[in-house]
Protein backbone atom coordinates (compact mmCIF):
# COMPACT_ATOMS: atom_id res chain seq x y z
CA UNK A 1 0.00 0.00 0.00
CA UNK A 2 2.86 2.17 0.86
CA UNK A 3 4.52 1.69 -2.16
CA UNK A 4 1.61 2.18 -4.20
CA UNK A 5 1.12 5.86 -2.49
CA UNK A 6 4.52 6.70 -3.34
CA UNK A 7 3.83 5.46 -7.21
CA UNK A 8 0.89 7.95 -7.01
CA UNK A 9 2.54 10.63 -5.11
CA UNK A 10 5.77 10.57 -7.88
CA UNK A 11 2.83 10.82 -10.68
CA UNK A 12 1.26 14.06 -10.02
CA UNK A 13 4.47 15.71 -9.00
CA UNK A 14 5.54 14.71 -12.58
CA UNK A 15 2.36 15.93 -13.48
CA UNK A 16 2.98 19.18 -12.10
CA UNK A 17 5.92 19.46 -13.31
CA UNK A 18 4.66 19.13 -16.81
CA UNK A 19 2.02 21.25 -16.51
CA UNK A 20 4.23 24.03 -14.93
CA UNK A 21 6.47 23.69 -17.77
CA UNK A 22 4.05 24.06 -20.44
CA UNK A 23 2.42 26.68 -18.48
CA UNK A 24 5.42 28.75 -18.63
CA UNK A 25 6.94 28.19 -22.10
CA UNK A 26 3.01 29.07 -23.22
CA UNK A 27 3.01 32.59 -21.51
CA UNK A 28 6.68 32.66 -22.84
CA UNK A 29 5.73 32.57 -26.24
CA UNK A 30 3.08 34.52 -25.80
CA UNK A 31 4.80 37.41 -24.30
CA UNK A 32 6.99 37.32 -26.88
CA UNK A 33 3.89 37.58 -29.59
CA UNK A 34 2.31 40.32 -27.28
CA UNK A 35 5.28 42.60 -27.40
CA UNK A 36 5.68 41.91 -31.02
CA UNK A 37 2.11 43.05 -31.97
CA UNK A 38 2.55 46.47 -29.15
CA UNK A 39 5.22 47.44 -31.58
CA UNK A 40 6.21 47.78 -35.05
CA UNK A 41 10.04 48.31 -35.58
CA UNK A 42 11.41 51.08 -38.12
CA UNK A 43 14.76 51.69 -39.99
CA UNK A 44 16.61 54.35 -39.43
CA UNK A 45 19.82 54.62 -42.07
CA UNK A 46 21.62 58.02 -41.93
CA UNK A 47 24.40 60.19 -42.05
CA UNK A 48 25.57 60.42 -38.40
CA UNK A 49 28.72 60.65 -38.76
CA UNK A 50 31.29 61.49 -41.96
CA UNK A 51 31.24 65.01 -44.57
CA UNK A 52 27.20 64.95 -44.26
CA UNK A 53 26.31 64.41 -41.12
CA UNK A 54 24.78 68.30 -40.57
CA UNK A 55 21.95 66.62 -43.22
CA UNK A 56 21.61 63.38 -41.68
CA UNK A 57 21.82 64.70 -37.98
CA UNK A 58 18.76 67.33 -38.76
CA UNK A 59 16.65 64.60 -40.54
CA UNK A 60 16.92 62.44 -37.54
CA UNK A 61 16.09 64.90 -35.03
CA UNK A 62 13.22 65.29 -37.68
CA UNK A 63 12.16 62.14 -37.43
CA UNK A 64 12.31 61.32 -33.44
CA UNK A 65 10.10 63.74 -32.71
CA UNK A 66 7.33 62.72 -35.18
CA UNK A 67 8.12 59.37 -33.58
CA UNK A 68 8.18 60.73 -29.44
CA UNK A 69 4.75 62.80 -30.37
CA UNK A 70 3.02 59.37 -32.41
CA UNK A 71 4.12 57.20 -29.27
CA UNK A 72 3.06 59.37 -26.96
CA UNK A 73 -0.35 59.54 -28.49
CA UNK A 74 -0.91 56.31 -28.28
CA UNK A 75 1.41 54.86 -31.49
CA UNK A 76 -0.35 53.46 -34.73
CA UNK A 77 -3.45 51.56 -34.14
CA UNK A 78 -2.05 50.69 -30.54
CA UNK A 79 1.46 50.12 -31.38
CA UNK A 80 4.41 51.32 -30.45
CA UNK A 81 7.28 53.00 -33.08
CA UNK A 82 10.46 51.31 -32.42
CA UNK A 83 13.11 52.94 -34.23
CA UNK A 84 16.58 50.99 -35.19
CA UNK A 85 18.85 53.81 -35.77
CA UNK A 86 22.52 52.97 -37.23
CA UNK A 87 24.77 55.60 -38.59
CA UNK A 88 26.29 54.86 -42.11
CA UNK A 89 28.97 57.14 -41.63
CA UNK A 90 28.34 59.31 -44.91
CA UNK A 91 29.26 56.30 -46.83
CA UNK A 92 27.89 54.60 -49.77
CA UNK A 93 28.86 51.00 -48.99
CA UNK A 94 28.29 51.73 -45.63
CA UNK A 95 24.79 52.45 -46.30
CA UNK A 96 24.60 49.14 -48.36
CA UNK A 97 25.73 47.34 -45.15
CA UNK A 98 23.35 49.00 -42.75
CA UNK A 99 20.94 48.37 -44.92
CA UNK A 100 21.18 44.68 -45.03
CA UNK A 101 21.35 44.31 -41.62
CA UNK A 102 18.23 46.20 -40.85
CA UNK A 103 16.08 44.13 -43.43
CA UNK A 104 17.23 40.89 -42.63
CA UNK A 105 18.31 40.99 -38.83
CA UNK A 106 16.64 43.90 -37.21
CA UNK A 107 13.55 42.68 -39.29
CA UNK A 108 12.77 46.47 -39.23
CA UNK A 109 9.08 46.64 -41.41
CA UNK A 110 10.51 49.99 -43.29
CA UNK A 111 13.63 51.76 -43.49
CA UNK A 112 13.98 55.93 -43.31
CA UNK A 113 17.22 57.43 -44.85
CA UNK A 114 20.03 58.17 -45.96
CA UNK A 115 19.78 61.90 -46.64
CA UNK A 116 21.63 62.29 -50.00
CA UNK A 117 21.12 60.59 -53.51
CA UNK A 118 23.69 58.84 -53.77
CA UNK A 119 23.71 57.03 -50.40
CA UNK A 120 19.89 56.62 -50.69
CA UNK A 121 20.98 54.28 -54.07
CA UNK A 122 23.13 52.37 -52.30
CA UNK A 123 20.46 50.28 -50.24
CA UNK A 124 17.44 50.59 -53.46
CA UNK A 125 19.38 46.71 -54.54
CA UNK A 126 18.84 45.60 -50.67
CA UNK A 127 14.96 46.90 -50.22
CA UNK A 128 14.29 45.48 -53.50
CA UNK A 129 15.74 42.36 -53.22
CA UNK A 130 14.73 42.16 -49.88
CA UNK A 131 10.96 43.75 -50.48
CA UNK A 132 10.84 46.29 -47.39
CA UNK A 133 10.16 49.99 -48.84
CA UNK A 134 12.78 52.44 -48.01
CA UNK A 135 11.97 56.52 -48.08
CA UNK A 136 14.02 59.27 -48.33
CA UNK A 137 13.18 62.78 -47.74
CA UNK A 138 15.91 64.68 -49.50
CA UNK A 139 17.34 61.97 -52.59
CA UNK A 140 16.98 64.56 -54.91
CA UNK A 141 18.80 62.75 -57.97
CA UNK A 142 16.94 63.06 -61.27
CA UNK A 143 17.95 59.21 -62.40
CA UNK A 144 18.21 55.97 -60.17
CA UNK A 145 16.05 56.63 -57.29
CA UNK A 146 12.49 56.11 -57.34
CA UNK A 147 12.79 54.49 -61.21
CA UNK A 148 15.05 52.18 -62.54
CA UNK A 149 17.62 52.53 -65.97
CA UNK A 150 15.08 51.30 -68.02
CA UNK A 151 12.26 53.55 -66.93
CA UNK A 152 10.80 51.17 -64.94
CA UNK A 153 9.52 52.50 -60.88
CA UNK A 154 11.20 50.81 -58.68
CA UNK A 155 8.19 48.99 -56.07
CA UNK A 156 9.64 49.52 -52.95
CA UNK A 157 11.45 52.90 -53.25
CA UNK A 158 9.60 56.28 -52.33
CA UNK A 159 11.15 60.39 -51.84
CA UNK A 160 9.33 63.12 -50.31
CA UNK A 161 11.07 65.46 -51.71
CA UNK A 162 11.35 67.13 -55.02
CA UNK A 163 13.89 66.51 -57.32
CA UNK A 164 16.84 68.41 -58.82
CA UNK A 165 15.64 69.10 -62.21
CA UNK A 166 12.61 70.94 -60.84
CA UNK A 167 15.24 72.87 -58.40
CA UNK A 168 17.16 73.65 -61.60
CA UNK A 169 13.72 74.58 -63.23
CA UNK A 170 12.90 77.08 -60.60
CA UNK A 171 16.02 78.58 -59.66
CA UNK A 172 16.61 79.61 -64.02
CA UNK A 173 13.00 80.81 -63.88
CA UNK A 174 13.52 82.87 -60.90
CA UNK A 175 17.07 84.58 -62.24
CA UNK A 176 15.13 85.35 -65.42
CA UNK A 177 11.53 86.41 -64.00
CA UNK A 178 12.39 87.49 -60.23
CA UNK A 179 16.03 88.97 -60.66
CA UNK A 180 15.22 90.25 -64.59
CA UNK A 181 18.64 88.66 -65.03
CA UNK A 182 19.88 87.91 -69.05
CA UNK A 183 23.74 86.56 -68.36
CA UNK A 184 24.77 84.09 -65.72
CA UNK A 185 28.02 82.72 -64.45
CA UNK A 186 28.13 78.82 -63.15
CA UNK A 187 30.00 77.32 -60.42
CA UNK A 188 29.39 73.72 -60.06
CA UNK A 189 30.68 70.72 -57.98
CA UNK A 190 32.16 68.82 -60.99
CA UNK A 191 32.57 65.63 -58.68
CA UNK A 192 28.19 65.74 -57.52
CA UNK A 193 25.95 64.07 -59.45
CA UNK A 194 23.55 66.55 -57.29
CA UNK A 195 25.01 69.84 -58.79
CA UNK A 196 25.45 68.22 -62.14
CA UNK A 197 21.81 68.14 -62.45
CA UNK A 198 21.55 71.17 -61.22
CA UNK A 199 23.17 72.67 -63.41
CA UNK A 200 21.85 70.81 -66.59
CA UNK A 201 18.52 72.04 -66.10
CA UNK A 202 19.37 75.90 -64.85
CA UNK A 203 21.54 75.59 -68.35
CA UNK A 204 18.50 74.56 -71.09
CA UNK A 205 15.96 76.39 -68.79
CA UNK A 206 17.90 79.82 -68.41
CA UNK A 207 18.91 79.75 -72.39
CA UNK A 208 15.24 78.97 -73.29
CA UNK A 209 14.32 81.68 -71.82
CA UNK A 210 17.00 83.82 -73.94
CA UNK A 211 19.57 83.95 -71.13
CA UNK A 212 22.99 83.36 -71.68
CA UNK A 213 25.75 81.62 -69.89
CA UNK A 214 28.33 83.94 -69.82
CA UNK A 215 31.03 81.22 -68.34
CA UNK A 216 30.81 77.71 -66.28
CA UNK A 217 33.16 76.92 -63.79
CA UNK A 218 34.07 73.93 -61.61
CA UNK A 219 35.67 72.33 -58.45
CA UNK A 220 35.48 69.05 -56.54
CA UNK A 221 34.17 68.90 -52.98
CA UNK A 222 36.64 69.72 -49.96
CA UNK A 223 38.15 72.60 -52.72
CA UNK A 224 39.18 75.30 -49.94
CA UNK A 225 40.45 78.15 -52.24
CA UNK A 226 38.31 79.20 -54.85
CA UNK A 227 39.65 83.03 -55.86
CA UNK A 228 41.55 81.68 -59.03
CA UNK A 229 37.76 81.05 -60.28
CA UNK A 230 36.07 84.31 -58.85
CA UNK A 231 39.00 85.99 -60.02
CA UNK A 232 38.53 84.38 -63.42
CA UNK A 233 34.72 85.07 -63.43
CA UNK A 234 35.52 88.96 -61.67
CA UNK A 235 36.11 90.83 -65.15
CA UNK A 236 33.17 89.38 -66.62
CA UNK A 237 29.95 91.16 -67.32
CA UNK A 238 27.14 88.86 -65.71
CA UNK A 239 23.78 89.32 -62.99
CA UNK A 240 23.58 86.42 -61.65
CA UNK A 241 26.19 83.12 -60.09
CA UNK A 242 24.09 79.62 -59.87
CA UNK A 243 26.03 77.76 -57.54
CA UNK A 244 24.82 74.27 -57.35
CA UNK A 245 26.36 71.98 -54.43
CA UNK A 246 26.72 71.93 -50.66
CA UNK A 247 26.84 74.06 -47.86
CA UNK A 248 30.65 72.95 -47.07
CA UNK A 249 31.81 74.91 -50.37
CA UNK A 250 29.17 76.88 -51.21
CA UNK A 251 30.04 78.94 -48.01
CA UNK A 252 33.72 79.34 -48.76
CA UNK A 253 32.79 80.24 -52.23
CA UNK A 254 30.17 82.87 -51.37
CA UNK A 255 32.82 84.43 -48.80
CA UNK A 256 35.57 84.71 -51.36
CA UNK A 257 33.32 86.27 -53.56
CA UNK A 258 32.00 89.11 -51.40
CA UNK A 259 35.66 89.44 -50.31
CA UNK A 260 36.88 90.18 -53.90
CA UNK A 261 33.98 92.78 -54.36
CA UNK A 262 31.51 90.47 -56.38
CA UNK A 263 28.28 91.92 -55.63
CA UNK A 264 25.99 89.82 -58.43
CA UNK A 265 22.90 87.63 -56.76
CA UNK A 266 24.53 84.27 -55.82
CA UNK A 267 21.55 81.71 -56.41
CA UNK A 268 21.66 77.64 -55.16
CA UNK A 269 19.26 75.01 -54.16
CA UNK A 270 18.51 73.02 -51.16
CA UNK A 271 22.12 71.72 -50.06
CA UNK A 272 22.71 75.38 -49.24
CA UNK A 273 20.10 74.93 -45.89
CA UNK A 274 22.78 74.35 -43.06
CA UNK A 275 23.64 76.25 -40.01
CA UNK A 276 26.96 75.97 -41.47
CA UNK A 277 26.46 78.04 -44.58
CA UNK A 278 26.12 81.09 -42.19
CA UNK A 279 29.27 79.81 -40.15
CA UNK A 280 31.50 79.64 -43.20
CA UNK A 281 30.31 82.83 -44.79
CA UNK A 282 29.74 85.24 -42.04
CA UNK A 283 26.36 87.35 -42.23
CA UNK A 284 27.81 90.17 -43.98
CA UNK A 285 28.39 87.91 -47.02
CA UNK A 286 24.42 86.31 -47.10
CA UNK A 287 22.69 89.23 -48.66
CA UNK A 288 21.63 88.84 -52.44
CA UNK A 289 21.79 85.53 -51.59
CA UNK A 290 18.35 82.90 -53.05
CA UNK A 291 17.93 79.37 -52.70
CA UNK A 292 15.74 76.51 -53.69
CA UNK A 293 14.19 74.41 -50.56
CA UNK A 294 11.46 72.48 -49.16
CA UNK A 295 10.24 74.76 -46.97
CA UNK A 296 10.45 78.17 -45.37
CA UNK A 297 10.24 79.23 -41.45
CA UNK A 298 8.88 82.17 -42.35
CA UNK A 299 5.82 80.85 -44.09
CA UNK A 300 2.92 82.07 -41.75
CA UNK A 301 0.92 78.46 -42.29
CA UNK A 302 -0.55 77.41 -38.87
CA UNK A 303 1.14 74.31 -39.22
CA UNK A 304 4.25 75.59 -40.49
CA UNK A 305 4.69 77.69 -37.79
CA UNK A 306 2.91 74.94 -34.63
CA UNK A 307 5.82 73.08 -36.06
CA UNK A 308 7.92 75.50 -35.96
CA UNK A 309 7.24 76.26 -31.54
CA UNK A 310 7.66 72.76 -31.01
CA UNK A 311 10.82 72.24 -32.17
CA UNK A 312 12.48 74.90 -30.66
CA UNK A 313 11.10 74.22 -27.49
CA UNK A 314 12.49 70.28 -27.89
CA UNK A 315 15.47 71.25 -29.27
CA UNK A 316 16.44 74.51 -28.22
CA UNK A 317 16.93 76.08 -31.65
CA UNK A 318 14.65 76.74 -35.25
CA UNK A 319 14.42 73.88 -37.23
CA UNK A 320 15.91 73.81 -41.10
CA UNK A 321 14.48 72.04 -43.95
CA UNK A 322 16.32 68.73 -43.04
CA UNK A 323 14.40 69.20 -39.40
CA UNK A 324 10.80 69.47 -41.05
CA UNK A 325 11.34 67.01 -44.46
CA UNK A 326 12.29 64.49 -40.99
CA UNK A 327 9.50 64.91 -39.27
CA UNK A 328 7.20 64.72 -42.06
CA UNK A 329 9.04 61.42 -43.08
CA UNK A 330 8.26 59.89 -39.51
CA UNK A 331 4.20 61.19 -40.11
CA UNK A 332 4.36 59.89 -43.64
CA UNK A 333 5.48 56.12 -42.83
CA UNK A 334 3.48 56.07 -39.78
CA UNK A 335 0.54 57.08 -42.11
CA UNK A 336 1.16 54.35 -44.38
CA UNK A 337 1.52 52.18 -41.13
CA UNK A 338 -1.66 53.36 -40.42
CA UNK A 339 -3.53 52.70 -43.50
CA UNK A 340 -1.91 49.21 -44.06
CA UNK A 341 -3.71 48.06 -41.31
CA UNK A 342 -0.55 45.23 -39.85
CA UNK A 343 3.33 45.15 -39.85
CA UNK A 344 2.78 43.59 -43.51
CA UNK A 345 5.73 45.59 -45.54
CA UNK A 346 4.13 44.84 -48.65
CA UNK A 347 1.04 46.32 -47.63
CA UNK A 348 2.80 49.14 -45.94
CA UNK A 349 4.37 49.46 -49.99
CA UNK A 350 0.77 49.85 -50.99
CA UNK A 351 -0.64 52.14 -48.52
CA UNK A 352 2.61 54.56 -49.24
CA UNK A 353 2.22 54.57 -52.68
CA UNK A 354 -1.70 55.04 -52.58
CA UNK A 355 -1.64 58.09 -50.33
CA UNK A 356 -3.49 61.19 -51.13
CA UNK A 357 -3.37 64.78 -50.01
CA UNK A 358 -0.98 64.15 -47.00
CA UNK A 359 -0.99 67.35 -44.92
CA UNK A 360 3.00 67.88 -44.48
CA UNK A 361 5.44 70.78 -42.88
CA UNK A 362 6.98 70.56 -45.99
CA UNK A 363 3.80 71.01 -47.86
CA UNK A 364 0.73 68.88 -48.82
CA UNK A 365 1.46 66.03 -51.34
CA UNK A 366 -0.18 63.30 -53.22
CA UNK A 367 2.15 60.30 -54.38
CA UNK A 368 2.79 60.15 -57.73
CA UNK A 369 2.97 56.93 -60.04
CA UNK A 370 6.21 57.15 -60.47
CA UNK A 371 6.64 57.48 -56.54
CA UNK A 372 7.77 60.95 -56.28
CA UNK A 373 5.33 63.64 -54.95
CA UNK A 374 3.62 65.98 -56.03
CA UNK A 375 4.40 69.18 -53.97
CA UNK A 376 5.67 72.85 -54.26
CA UNK A 377 8.56 74.60 -53.97
CA UNK A 378 9.97 77.26 -52.09
CA UNK A 379 12.62 80.01 -53.11
CA UNK A 380 14.16 81.86 -49.85
CA UNK A 381 15.96 84.91 -50.04
CA UNK A 382 18.80 85.72 -47.27
CA UNK A 383 19.64 89.30 -45.56
CA UNK A 384 22.38 88.95 -43.34
CA UNK A 385 22.41 85.44 -43.30
CA UNK A 386 18.56 85.19 -42.00
CA UNK A 387 15.32 84.65 -44.06
CA UNK A 388 14.06 87.42 -45.61
CA UNK A 389 11.82 86.29 -48.42
CA UNK A 390 10.15 83.04 -49.29
CA UNK A 391 8.49 82.53 -52.81
CA UNK A 392 6.10 79.21 -53.62
CA UNK A 393 6.63 77.82 -56.75
CA UNK A 394 3.84 75.14 -57.61
CA UNK A 395 4.68 72.45 -59.86
CA UNK A 396 3.44 72.66 -63.51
Amino acid sequence: MKKILLTLLSAILVVGLLSGCSKDDANGGSSDADNAAKEVKVGINYELSGDVASYGEASVTGIMMAFDEINASGGINGMQIVPVQIDNKSDSAEATTVATRLMTKEKVVASLGPATSGNFMATIPVAMGNKIPVISASATADEGVTVDAKGNVNEYVFRLCFNDSFQGVTMANFASGNLSAKKAVIIQDKSSDYAEGLAENFVSTFEASGGTIVAQEGYVAKDKDFNAILTKIKGQDFDVIFLPGYYQEAGLVIKQARDLGIKAPILGADGFDSPVLLELAGAEALNDVYFSNHYSSIDQDPMVQDFIKSYTEKNGSEPNAFNALGYDLGKYIADAIKRAGSNDPVAIKDALASTENFAGVTGSFSMGADHNPIKSIVVIGLENGVQATSVKVDPK
